[in-house]
């Protein structure tokens, strides 16, 4: 059996990079008292690893949380990385009904027979964290000064707490993230 014990933290690592760094600082500073343990530190995946092997090893990570913290910018609910129509292991199958009607993105196949998922990785750590909401604390961070739910995935738009990240000025909201987190 594993315990529960982590924090797993989900975002678009590109567009939101800043409020993620912000939640690494306020954690390795003493002074601040924000105090989580961040899976991606103790398991990680490789970049060139197939899209399905990393998310296998995603939802090993969040198997390991008691807490899953999303964080929702600008993009978050845009984001295709992770869709296996974007892995090299993807061929089209030009004859597919799907291939006709949909796109290349719903035709095809991979080159290793395993399931297509036209989920980005953000969408499948929601839909996880969504299913494991008895096991799983969700926290769904903006960042913004105001909840914006429209801008989260639908698996946890009505699911845990949400709050944005900035108060009223634009400044860290931190004793409201602190307290959303750690309570």
């Amino acid at each position: 059996m594993v315990y529960r014990t982590k924090t797993y933290l989900a975002a678009d690592w590109d567009g939101d990079k800043d409020a993620i760094d912000k939640l690494h600082q306020w954690n390795e500073n003493d002074y601040w008292g924000l105090s989580f343990v961040d899976v991606h530190e103790h398991m990680s995946s490789y970049d060139t690893s197939l899209y399905c092997s990393i998310k296998s090893s995603l939802s090993e990570r969040m198997d390991m949380c008691k807490t899953f913290v999303l964080v929702v910018g600008n993009k978050t609910t845009a984001l295709t990385k992770g869709a296996c129509f974007n892995c090299p292991n993807y061929r089209v199958d030009r004859n597919s009904v799907s291939y006709l009607y949909g796109g290349a993105k719903y035709g095809g196949f991979c080159l290793n027979a395993r399931s297509i998922s036209n989920k980005s990785y953000v969408e499948f750590e929601c839909d996880k964290a969504a299913r494991d909401q008895d096991k799983i604390k969700i926290v769904v961070l903006y960042n913004a000064r105001r909840v914006d739910r429209s801008k989260c995935p639908e698996s946890v738009r009505y699911l845990g707490q949400h709050l944005p990240m900035l108060d009223g000025y634009g400044n860290w909201d931190y004793q409201a993230i602190k307290r959303a987190i750690m309570d």
